[in-house]
């Protein structure tokens, strides 16, 4: 639909809804590692004193016991206190050499306790879980696979030092096989989940970053669109008016002189209004025409203003109720897009007449400039170069209403003249006519 000099109004346009973020929880920390310590710890304590009761209740008079006791005894100690002293590396880290001291120091202790006594074999059992599954998976495998090799000699060896040997027990080979087999697929797969655990929170510690670092990005975008629309809505506009002043006065210069100085004193004006808006800007408040006043006044007394001297006439009307007090940024938005839109219309429509109607229903509060100027057709409106730099009003005032969670429309075609409208919601429990 395009505008007419006898049809200057539109009405409102549906705006739409908007984003809903949803943010992610924490993950909560993980106890696993404890209890797998513990259990283990737990264990070997249980095994070695089965060795030493077994020791004690079948090899009392033996005269390598107190030795064996010893050995055992001191085997406990090393493991338990190189769980403190020595304590195995981070996943993913290498082993530091006070943990493969130690761990060299329980497997030798472990060789002769099952050279003196066979008993002792199933200790092993601890060492296959706590004392490898920190070492490189390449030594790690190899040296457990010795370790189970020597667990099945110790038991045939117990087997055929009885008295009295009865036939073969074949779990006395598969048990240690498949105890050792068991303890070396727990090893490599927990090796594999911490790997891919570990790929994952590296991911995740990036994407946090690039995340960091794109808020921080659309940040300073916003920032530098805010800069913009402001400079434009009040240094831009006026250095646009005080132009239009200078050189009207300028024409008048020498044929009208009364004429020519009243140009000059508006001038004056608008820059003393431009200095004033600067300086409420650099304070981030309200625009200057709403200091102590409505949206109505401040739109009357744009449209006073508003006018190109000598060429551009401009209107104000209000259909509907005077809505009275309005969200602070509804009405700095409304405002704002009325400005640049006026700002246009003296710039580049050259149009004789415009009008801007402030609309008031229940729901929303809609703004419309309308003029008889030369028009345009927006589907094919230049986008770069010097024509696109001049356009800059037309994003300004999209982002404003966005940003007032309204919507802009432009509609327009050659020779037909232009109309702006921008429309914002108001909350159901803000009425038009009340005070919110």
């Amino acid at each position: 639909m395009t505008a007419t000099p006898g049809d200057l109004t539109r009405g409102p346009a549906r705006p739409g809804p908007g984003p809903d973020p949803d943010p992610d929880p924490d993950p909560a920390p993980d106890l696993d590692e404890w209890w797998l310590t513990a259990a283990l710890r737990a264990a070997f304590v249980l095994l070695v004193g089965g060795s030493v009761a077994r020791l004690l209740t079948h090899d009392a008079g033996n005269a390598r016991t107190g030795v064996v006791l010893t050995l055992l005894l001191l085997f406990a100690a090393v493991y338990l206190l190189g769980q403190v002293l020595a304590p195995a590396s981070r996943h993913g880290e290498r082993p530091t050499v006070r943990h493969l001291v130690w761990l060299g120091v329980v497997l030798a202790l472990w060789l002769a306790l099952l050279v003196l006594a066979p008993s002792a074999t199933w200790c092993a059992v601890p060492l296959l879980f706590t004392g490898l599954h920190r070492l490189p998976v390449r030594i790690a495998v190899p040296l457990a696979g010795v370790v189970v090799l020597l667990v099945v000699g110790a038991e045939i060896r117990v087997f055929a030092d009885t008295p009295q040997p009865g036939a073969f027990n074949p779990n006395l080979v598969a048990a240690p096989v498949a105890l050792g087999a068991v303890a070396t697929a727990v090893l490599v797969h927990s090796r594999r989940l911490t790997a891919r655990q570990r790929r994952l929170i590296e991911d995740l510690v990036r994407t946090r970053g690039e995340l960091a670092a794109s808020e921080r990005h659309a940040g300073i975008l916003a920032e530098r669109q805010r800069l913009s629309a402001e400079i434009h809505d009040t240094l831009a506009q006026s250095l646009s008016s005080q132009r239009m002043l200078l050189q009207a006065a300028e024409r008048h210069w020498d044929t009208a002189p009364d004429t020519a100085r009243d140009h000059v004193r508006d001038a004056a004006e608008v820059t003393g209004r431009a200095l004033d808006e600067v300086r409420r800007f650099v304070r981030d408040l309200a625009p200057l025409d709403l200091a102590g006043s409505t949206l109505v006044p401040a739109l009357r007394d744009l449209a006073a203003r508003g006018g190109e001297p000598g060429t551009t006439t401009v209107e104000f009307r209000l259909d509907g109720p005077d809505p009275g007090p309005l969200p602070e940024p509804v009405e700095a938005a409304l405002l704002r897009v009325a400005q640049g839109a006026l700002a246009n219309v003296r710039e580049h429509s050259g149009a004789t007449r415009a009008v801007l109607t402030l609309t008031c229903m229940e729901d929303r509060v809609t703004v419309d400039v309308a003029d008889d100027g030369r028009g345009f057709d927006p589907d094919r409106a230049p986008r770069r170069g010097r024509a696109r730099l001049r356009g800059h009003g037309l994003p300004v005032m999209q982002a404003r209403a966005r940003q007032a969670g309204g919507t802009l429309t432009v509609e327009s075609a050659p020779g037909r003249g232009t109309v702006v409208t921008v429309s914002v919601p108001l909350g159901t429990g803000t009425p038009v006519g009340a005070a919110p």
